[in-house]
């Protein structure tokens, strides 16, 4: 059985590509081990983040349509576009390779499984137990608990 395009799109991507997607998400777990109040957004993010198979299907879908339109519209030769999408798709469900690919890993689109990485060390970083954030970090509404440090306008000493 051969394995998934998830296993097999880091193999057919550039080694020094994989590398800095793995070193862009070292930093910012290194950075959420230093702000775990912000691990809770981050993983919304994490939720919200297209993953490579959701780009490729996006981009693959844009032009089919738009291919689709300009041979209705223009010229029947503008069909070749969708072909061109639909044998790229098949080529990377077959192979986790597509000429699109190189170019949407080195913007920085990872797989479901390289996301999910990055998910389960956030998560092992809050079973590790709370920790409060700096003082500068604390909401808008626990500054008014503060004591004022200048006297109001009126108010003689």
């Amino acid at each position: 059985m051969l394995p998934g395009t998830e296993e097999r799109v880091p193999q057919h991507t550039a080694p020094e590509v994989n590398a800095e997607i793995r070193r862009a998400m070292k930093r910012r777990i290194a950075a959420m081990r230093e702000r775990p109040w912000q691990i809770d957004r981050r993983l919304d993010q994490l939720d919200q983040e297209w993953d490579v198979e959701r780009v490729l299907e996006a981009n693959a879908a844009a032009v089919v349509l738009a291919g689709a339109a300009l041979a209705v519209v223009h010229d029947r030769r503008w069909l070749a576009l969708p072909a061109a999408a639909a044998g790229f798709l098949l080529q990377h469900a077959l192979q986790g390779w597509c000429p699109p690919l190189p170019l949407v890993r080195r913007l920085g689109y990872r797989t479901s499984i390289e996301i999910d990485a990055e998910r389960m060390a956030l998560l092992d970083i809050l079973e590790e137990g709370p920790a409060a954030p700096p003082p500068m970090a604390r909401r808008p509404d626990d500054l008014a608990l503060r004591p004022a440090t200048a006297p109001m306008r009126g108010m003689r000493h």
